[in-house]
């Protein structure tokens, strides 16, 4: 079983909120602690630091900059300490930390200057999506620098001057004292894109297709308003910083930091150039360094602490080494990939051959509530009491089907009472077209006509600006049909069992969302008090581009953390299940309970998925991967079952595979 691992940072100027960050936690792994830094970075062209969560990864780095900027001013150095910042989500908590070390008085910004590596262009710098404005309103306005010490590009300088603009700019940022840079996924550093120069300077770059793309999150998901190209620090301006600060956090960043830091220099992975750099090092929480080595494979670094899911993780590695079962793996296979002590200390090989092979074999059941009257002793669920009280929470109003939706329907087919609840309204995944199909058919139906006033509305909205609350209704409107119908596609009582929780965070009006509050928690504890589950499932697929899974599951592990706090002491009989499935799926070594899926519950699955049809082909925020989520869906649950076929297990159609919290 895992243990739940939540870490708090501090409390906001303008949150007055005990906000905690969701991290999974650690289960064995590299002893690091005496091990010296010359192995413990010997895969590494960068060295790594790695910490728990993005929290304390933030904190970590503010207080290096905290250091600098003192140090600076204890040397009475007679020039301001020179400041390289990014933007977008990875430095924010960061900026929110060293806004509180201002207020606090541990450090002042008065004679530091501040440089921006990039803006988009054409953009005003009070544009809500300027870089200039995102900057200021997240960092620089809350602390005490001075405004003529802030050199942000300028996204309105005529194009025929945007090129000595450029030079000019080039001059006064080199020379950093410090560059603090988030890494993008595909390894931008700025707006440096593939094929970028190592030795560019600042320019004005046009933007591919890609990063419009995923730009677009900050345009209300319309690249078609997305600036086509942007002014950026080149990386060969990076390159004269007399220290350098990389940054990423998350699941979603974990291929690019291991391209970063143990890849081979490469121009369309624009980052890798920086490993030339003398004075370097990378920041990365534990999910963003999960593909380095010495998180995937730690025993080829050093001596590790031995768990059962790290030997069992160790044990699938190898497997998948040497292409071979686990009942098939030799002593020679354990003792030429390194995992010779895990022979010293828990051999012989065949022993734990055989342990792991039925660790496995157990994680698997037809049963998700449990079988009644049954022997449970080796069966990942309990079989009372039956038929249990279930409640899924559903980050938007379709990661329930998609996710774990042949467990869903199990669950209900096999008599339990389940629940499930959509914590957002998800309406800004609705494009303008399909509302105005649907007022066209209540229209033609006679339901209705305002087809010309909602078109009008539309018509009316400006990039950049919050979706009109009037369009929003309607968009949530639609999405709460289509997770109904679904819910009624496999039997579900939508009038009793569906619960749309419209969590005050989402209701924006854009892709940037407010605070999460306590009136969050409060409808979540409203719900679990009402329906005292035996069994909670909530997302735990934190790659969400946006961050609403993650702010949604840390909102209900804090509400069901409160409630025991306040006595709710049956909770403790309560198992929480985490799900993946929409943008990747849990490693095997971490799976607790498997669920096999037939060929038929395959295909109803899939019809359930069917009913979000707003989702269907032309999704606003699909990601990087262009396919629709239901064959991501079938794809991973597929895999998953050719996986647990390639370790030795039976063969199945799909499995679904979750990870127990306790």
């Amino acid at each position: 079983m895992e243990t739940l691992s939540m870490a708090t940072h501090s409390k906001s100027t303008t949150i007055n909120f005990r906000v905690k960050h969701f991290s999974l936690p650690k289960d064995g792994g590299l002893i690091a602690k005496d091990l010296p830094k010359g192995i413990l970075h010997s895969h590494e062209r960068i060295t790594t630091e790695i910490f728990d969560d993005v929290a304390s990864g933030s904190e970590s780095v503010a207080q290096m900059i905290v250091s600098a900027i003192n140090e600076h001013e204890e040397d009475r150095t007679p020039r301001p300490f020179k400041l390289g910042l990014t933007t977008g989500n990875t430095p924010s908590l960061l900026y929110r930390r060293l806004a509180e070390l201002n207020k606090e008085g541990k450090v002042s910004f008065m004679n530091t200057e501040v440089f921006s590596i990039d803006e988009y262009y054409p953009c005003g710098k009070d544009s809500p999506q300027s870089r200039n404005n995102r900057l200021h309103k997240e960092f620089l306005d809350l602390v005490d620098i001075k405004p003529e010490n802030v050199h942000i590009p300028d996204g309105t300088v005529p194009q025929e001057e945007v090129s000595d603009y450029c030079a000019e700019f080039d001059k006064t940022a080199r020379g950093l004292d410090l560059l603090v840079i988030g890494v993008g996924e595909g390894g931008q550093v700025g707006f440096n894109e593939a094929g970028s120069a190592e030795k560019s300077r600042t320019r004005l770059i046009p933007l591919s297709y890609q990063s419009r793309k995923t730009q677009a999150r900050n345009f209300n998901g319309d690249v078609t308003v997305t600036p086509k190209s942007a002014i950026t620090m080149g990386i060969g301006t990076m390159m004269t910083s007399r220290k350098i600060v990389l940054m990423a956090w998350g699941e979603d960043k974990a291929d690019v930091v291991q391209r970063v830091v143990e890849g081979p220099i490469d121009n369309a992975c624009p980052a890798t150039f920086l490993q030339r750099h003398d004075n370097i090092s990378f920041y990365t929480d534990e999910m963003s360094a999960s593909l380095l080595t010495r998180t995937v494979a730690p025993w080829t670094v050093g001596p590790c602490d031995w768990t059962p899911k790290l030997i069992r993780k160790a044990v699938v590695w190898l497997c998948g080494k040497v292409n071979k079962p686990i009942l098939k793996l030799t002593q020679k296979d354990y003792l030429e990939n390194s995992l010779g002590e895990l022979l010293e200390l828990f051999g012989p090989f065949d022993k734990i051959n055989i342990d792991v092979f039925n660790e496995f074999q157990h994680t698997i059941t037809g049963w998700p509530g449990g079988k009644p009257n049954s022997d449970d002793s080796t069966r990942p669920v309990k079989s009372t009491p039956f038929p249990k009280k279930v409640l899924i929470f559903s980050p938007h109003p379709d990661d329930d089907v998609i996710s774990m939706g042949g467990t869903f329907i199990r669950l209900v087919h096999q008599g339990h009472d389940v629940h499930v609840a959509y914590q957002t309204s998800g309406d800004l995944a609705v494009h303008d077209d399909v509302v105005l199909q649907h007022l066209d058919a209540a229209m033609q139906l006679g339901f209705g006509d305002r087809f010309e006033e909602i078109k009008a509305i539309i018509d009316s909205k400006k990039p950049g600006e919050p979706e009109p609350k009037e369009l929003l209704a309607i968009k949530a409107a639609i999405r709460r049909s289509e997770a109904r119908g679904a819910d009624r596609s496999f039997g579900l009582n939508d009038n009793t069992n569906v619960h749309f929780l419209n969590l005050p965070f989402y209701e924006s009006g854009g892709v940037t969302k407010l605070p999460r509050t306590q009136a969050d928690l409060d409808i979540i504890k409203a719900l679990i008090v009402k329906i005292h589950p035996d069994q909670i499932y909530m997302a735990g697929d934190l790659a969400d581009p946006h961050g609403t899974h993650r702010v949604c599951t840390e909102a209900a592990l804090e509400a069901i953390e409160q409630l025991k706090e306040e006595g709710n002491d049956w909770l403790d009989n309560t198992t929480i299940w985490l799900y993946r499935g929409a943008w990747m799926e849990w490693e095997l070594w971490r799976v607790d309970m498997a669920v096999p899926l037939s060929p038929d519950e395959v295909v109803e699955k899939r019809h359930a998925i069917f009913r979000h049809l707003s989702q269907k082909d032309i999704v606003p925020f699909p990601g990087d991967d262009p396919r629709e989520f239901w064959q991501r869906a079938e794809e991973r649950t597929q895999n998953t079952a050719r996986l647990y076929d390639q370790l030795g297990m039976a063969e199945y159609q799909a499995i679904e595979v979750f990870l127990r919290l306790k």
